[in-house]
């Protein structure tokens, strides 16, 4: 008989040639529709309406960090237990579990950074038809009601948010199959032993539907030992008409209505060449929406890792602008009002309400619950040059020199799948890449590094130590027979370690020392592909539902894959270095807490305008639910970018958290010189557009690390009460001070951007011309324009000095770009370290730059913190000034001295030349 191996290697030959041909698009008909997936259609098929779930009050305990009471479901007597709690910083929290289920249901461990601490609740009042109970803050109470069920959480007289408000509660409990042999005994016996399992009265008789005991997709058969188990509930958001996030979609940064197609779907697939502007799932699935108006922004944290559809509606949705003005003469009252509905495959209802009330304090309840942005080292902050694949040695060797002789500076390196000793991770091809520590050293000789890949697919061979230590530890995920589950990946025959187990984590973590790495340093840091899972003969590309990590199947744990591989790897990194260097790692496949980990991109693009401008809102949906280090492969993985789509990429890119090209096995080469002199140069300037604003952007992922806020930011997070910024998806501010509107429309002879704010000005980071706010302004442009405008009282400090990469940088003198507002004054900040230790935590220095009254000054924000810095200010560049007749230093000593100065009167630019002092010191700059 023919083996497993033997039987599939047609299947694989066939996938690999579609794959490899980067000719077809995405095939849809390998993902299920909601139409396709039972548990959705079962309860798309749910009208709203009068919901079957009563609250019984008599169950009702309130004690000073919760309260907890009984839901019966009327048409079948099951009963569930409500959770809801008061959290600290303006929070609730709902769960909803069985009340007494057959068997434990899967709750998410590890996204939580802890337990969320609780304020107390109080209780207001209560009658026969509910209770209504205090949050604290602002007259803020949630009202329960018994009959039906339904909680609203309110603020004065509004309601901001209404749980069940349509009746879409849905609990699948979990039950004994009818005709079942394979019934579980002791199970049994508990459902009829047990009176909590068979309250009042006997139970309606519930009919068994397709799909829940087994369902079929294409060539597989899902199992399906527990039987049905999914959960829904409505959320009802009144005054609201834009929610945002729950990525990843290939869709506008502005969430559309689904009522005439699919819900958006949360589950990590590995998609290539995907398809934009549908709800389809990609790669990674964060489940957290914010909703925003002019009055108040809030947020929903789903925390479930199973399979997800989220169903968006709105009674605005397809009013033209004239219906809407229709409204507004005849005095329609009816209130705009978006409604969510989320549904799960299984596990329990667990939910944290976000309630705002601005954008920052959502990002800071959301950071309070999963974390903030890991603080990477400042290299992975540069440029990163990849293809699928660099050949061997020798052509690392070439790409590198390319660069310095091109003057082109970069930070990292990368080397795909072929790097490796036959698709085997932590090993190098003996042939081509037989040297790697002489490769590795010959990087770091110019101060720069490498990423190799390492996917969490491992090759099934007896003679690969990583195989077999994974096969005698019995960590690989198991399939439903209880044997070691294998797929196909890029080795062929894969096992998949169960990244779900701490020990299975920490003994991944211990592959990175040095060691076992072989032939690893301290400058080679990693990427995790292909951590959806993609199994290649698997359902959808991934792995089998019924596949089995401990007592928990597949099925509940999904879309939590990639982020425990990110997660153990970082921490492998972290640990090779004795706990002292910062990792860097990037992830495809991600999670909601996976920011605390590393960087995470949008996955196999196209060489295609549209995918250009779809990178934009895939990142600032990321950025809105915590994941901050985004960027697209620059040029489109897939396909070959004409001269003018690359240039374009590139000046997209260099303003993206995450700057990489990438390029698949089977495009011809594109390294930025092989293009012309022309777009050399003008792929040159914006890669040194990167560097100099290096401190900016350093600063910016540092105020992510600290507070959760996103580095690239749609404008309505800074002018949330201006209606024109809440759907604006071309353009993004990033921080608060740089506004960014790419040129991404082919043969584009000018752009129209927003410049936000009523009494703000903006000034073009290029000519310093100044423009007025809350105005539309069209910018001509040419192939090295990228429209990029400094904030009126804002001071921005560059490099001008690039160098070949970031590190080569770190004792250069700073220039000061200081934009004064109409007031005439400005603030910034600057934040210095070592660049790639902890350290940071207790060594650093953090200023604060202040310009009023004429003076400049720096005052030290963190006193305590001990750092010294060689940098010193070598120019000062202040936009909308007046001339001054001479200009004053004085230092923290007490000595002044006299600043030379230039004042170009045309444009009101006043430079400061060589004041020399330390960038670490304190210091006052008067104009006089």
């Amino acid at each position: 008989m023919a083996t497993f191996t033997e039987r599939m290697a047609p299947v694989l030959v066939l996938w690999l040639a579609v794959f490899l041909s980067g000719t077809w698009a995405v095939d849809k008909g390998n993902f299920k529709t909601c139409d396709q997936s039972s548990f959705c259609k079962r309860q798309r098929a749910l009208k709203p309406g009068e919901s079957p779930y009563r609250a019984l009050l008599e169950t009702m305990e309130l004690t000073n960090t919760r309260l907890t009471l009984q839901l019966i479901n009327d048409n079948n007597k099951v009963r569930l237990l409500l959770e809801l709690y008061r959290l600290q910083g303006n929070m609730t929290r709902v769960k909803i579990n069985e009340l007494k289920p057959l068997k434990p249901r899967y709750e998410v461990p590890d996204v939580l950074i802890r337990e969320p601490p609780t304020e107390p609740l109080s209780l207001l009042s209560q009658d026969e038809n509910g209770v209504v109970l205090s949050l604290g803050a602002e007259s803020q109470r949630v009202i329960l009601s018994a009959r039906p069920f339904r909680l609203d959480i309110m603020e004065g007289r509004d309601v901001v948010m209404s749980l069940n408000s349509r009746g879409l509660l849905a609990f699948e409990h979990l039950r004994m199959r009818k005709d079942t042999s394979q019934a579980d005994p002791e199970a049994e016996k508990k459902e009829e032993a047990d009176p909590a399992a068979q309250p009042e009265a006997a139970k309606e008789e519930e009919k068994d539907e397709d799909g829940m005991w087994e369902e079929t997709f294409k060539s597989h058969t899902d199992s399906k030992p527990n039987g049905p188990s999914a959960v829904s509930l409505d959320f009802s958001l009144p005054g609201v008409e834009h929610v945002y996030g729950i990525p990843e979609h290939a869709d506008t940064l502005r969430l559309k209505t689904t009522e005439n197609g699919d819900p958006y779907r949360l589950y990590n697939l590995d998609v290539f060449q995907y398809e934009l502007y549908n709800p389809m799932a990609l790669y990674g699935a964060v489940p957290v929406m914010l909703a925003h108006n002019a009055q108040r922004t809030t947020g929903v944290f789903w925390l479930n890792a199973a399979e997800t559809w989220v169903d968006i509606s709105s009674n605005t949705a397809g009013k033209t602008v004239f219906g809407k003005m229709l409204d507004y003469v005849q005095g329609s009252n009816e209130t705009p009002q978006t409604d969510v509905r989320w549904i799960s495959e299984s596990g329990i209802i667990d939910v944290f309400i976000m309630l705002g009330p601005t954008p920052k304090d959502v990002f800071s309840q959301y950071a309070s619950l999963t974390g903030t942005q890991a603080f990477p080292p400042l290299a992975a902050v540069g440029y990163h040059q990849c293809r699928w694949n660099y050949n061997d040695q020798e052509d690392v060797a070439a790409v590198d020199a390319g660069f310095d002789e091109h003057d082109i500076p970069y930070d990292y390196i990368w080397l795909d799948i072929e790097h490796t000793d036959g698709k085997r991770y932590f090993t190098w091809d003996p042939h081509k890449f037989a040297t790697p520590k002489e490769m590795l050293q010959g990087l770091s000789d110019k101060k720069r590094k490498m990423v190799a890949i390492v996917d969490p697919h491992i090759k099934v061979d007896s003679n690969y130590k990583i195989h077999n230590e994974i096969r005698s530890r019995s960590f690989y995920i198991k399939n439903k027979d209880g044997g070691d589950y294998e797929g196909w990946c890029w080795p062929g025959s894969a096992g998949y370690p169960d990244f779900t187990r701490a020990d299975m984590r920490d003994w991944w973590a211990s592959m990175f020392a040095y060691n076992q790495y072989e032939g690893s340093m301290e400058n080679l840091d990693t990427w995790n592909d292909m951590n959806e899972p993609s199994v290649f003969n698997g359902p959808e590309v991934t792995m089998h539902k019924d596949a089995m990590h401990g007592a928990w199947e597949h099925r509940d744990v999904h879309n939590l894959y990639g982020f425990y591989v990110q997660m153990a790897t970082a921490e492998g990194l972290i640990q090779r270095s004795g706990g002292v260097e910062r990792p860097f790692v990037l992830t495809r496949a991600f999670f909601a807490g996976s920011q605390r980990y590393g960087a995470v991109w949008t996955g196999d693009n196209a060489a295609e305008w549209e995918h250009l401008k779809i990178s934009i809102p895939m990142c600032l949906s990321l950025g809105l639910v915590g994941i901050s280090f985004c960027g697209a492969d620059v040029g489109g993985f897939f396909k070959s970018p004409n001269t003018e789509l690359l240039v374009r990429w590139y000046q997209t890119g260099a303003y993206q958290p995450f700057f990489r090209a990438h390029a698949h096995l089977d495009t011809p080469r594109r390294e930025p010189w092989l293009f012309g002199p022309e777009n050399t140069a003008l792929i040159r300037e914006a890669v040194r557009q990167r560097y100099t604003l290096l401190p900016y952007w350093y600063l910016q992922f540092y105020h992510a690390h600290r507070t959760g806020e996103p580095i690239m930011r749609p404008l309505w997070v800074e002018y949330p009460e201006d209606p024109a910024t809440f759907a604006l998806e071309d353009e993004f501010l990033i921080g608060r001070d740089l506004l960014v509107h790419p040129v991404t429309e082919e043969g584009a002879r000018g752009v129209t951007a927003y410049l936000p704010g009523k009494d703000q000005v903006w000034f073009d980071v290029h000519t310093f011309q100044k423009h007025n706010g809350a105005q539309n302004l069209y910018i001509p442009v040419t192939m090295s324009s990228i429209p990029v405008f400094q904030r009126g009282g804002s001071i921005i400090p560059r490099k001008i000095r690039v160098r070949r990469s970031s590190s080569c940088m770190m004792q250069d003198p700073y220039t000061l770009y200081v934009a004064l507002n109409l007031q005439r004054t400005a603030e910034g900040e600057l934040y210095i370290d070592d660049g790639h230790t902890f350290n940071y935590e207790k060594e650093f220095i953090h200023r604060r730059l202040s310009f009023a009254n004429n003076v400049l000054s720096s005052v030290n924000l963190a006193p305590e913190a001990q750092f010294s810095t060689g940098s010193w200010i070598e120019r000062i560049v202040i936009l909308g000034a007046s001339k001054p007749s001479k200009v004053l230093l004085k230092t923290d000593d007490g000595q002044e001295s006299q600043v030379e100065f230039d004042f170009d009167a045309s444009m009101s630019v006043l430079t400061l030349r060589k004041p020399g002092m330390n960038a670490g010191a304190d210091w006052n700059v008067m104009l006089q």
